[in-house]
């Protein structure tokens, strides 16, 4: 993963993770596609996993395919709550009222 990753991809991942507006989510893989690597969803949850030595983003805005939480943080339920992101239950977000809608980002 080493030479996949770089400062340079980093950044255009946070960026992209930036313009997540509050109230909203977006999934790994949507954000992989963004930034025109449909299938490194796993590398952008890597990037997000190492955020905090880049700066602050909010990254609790990210979630699985299936509007999971990441297990383990509980930080980012109440995160989510604050910002008034409708959740299905304590470990989902409900994707069909708050998934980002980025058609217009690029």
């Amino acid at each position: 993963m080493g030479r996949i990753l770089n400062e340079s991809l980093i950044y255009e991942i946070l960026s992209v993770v930036e313009e997540i507006p509050e109230g909203s989510v977006a999934t790994y893989g949507q954000i992989a596609k963004l930034i025109g690597r449909d299938k490194n969803a796993r590398l952008v949850g890597k990037v997000l996993s190492m955020a905090e030595f880049y700066g602050r983003y909010p990254c609790h805005r990210v979630v699985n395919h299936a509007g999971r939480l990441v297990p383990g943080w509980r930080q980012q339920e109440y995160l989510l709550r604050q910002e008034g992101t409708p959740l299905k239950d304590k470990f989902h977000v409900d994707l069909k009222r708050c998934q980002w809608d980025c058609q217009n980002i690029n």
